[in-house]
């Protein structure tokens, strides 16, 4: 029997804080289709794309993805965004999305230290997978385009 309501799990947090392996988790636990953007990234365009194409690679991926998971909604299935969210004003537009489809959202808060998260995407660059490779400086660099959560948006804490 189908649930009357659509789920929308969004998944907020830096590189390397462990959006992906939390995402997976609610896959199973809340039996989600998962979309997690670095996946199709790579299995589209590689895992290292060029810095020069990376963002429109990133857009086509977005709306893509986007076209796929809003009708999952429709549909009324339970979804995990696993996009990273760092942008208020995104964070607020897939909200109002999902509530115009007629969903729920739920947002997950996943924190960690800079070294854990580093330490984490060392390895993960040793034997990528289904990751996208990030070097030291794009670590470091992107940080400046992580909008934390402002203390008015609900949200489940999850320290990784």
């Amino acid at each position: 029997m189908q649930q009357n309501t659509a789920t929308v799990f969004l998944i907020h947090g830096y590189l390397g804080a462990g959006k992906t392996t939390l995402a997976r988790r609610l896959e199973v636990e809340q039996a989600a289709i998962r979309f997690t953007h670095d996946e199709w990234m790579r299995s589209l365009y590689g895992d290292d794309p060029p810095e020069t194409r990376f963002s429109e690679y990133a857009k086509r991926v977005s709306g893509v993805m986007e076209t796929v998971w809003t009708r999952c909604v429709a549909l009324k299935m339970k979804v995990v965004l696993d996009f990273g969210f760092w942008r208020r004003s995104e964070r607020d537009r897939v909200r109002d999305l999902v509530a115009s489809l007629g969903g729920n959202s739920v947002l997950y808060r996943l924190s960690c230290s800079d070294e854990v998260a580093w330490s984490r995407i060392e390895k993960r660059n040793e034997r990528l997978g289904a990751d996208l490779y990030i070097a030291p400086n794009t670590f470091k660099v992107l940080k400046a385009r992580f909008e934390p959560l402002d203390p008015d948006e609900a949200r489940v804490e999850v320290e990784a």
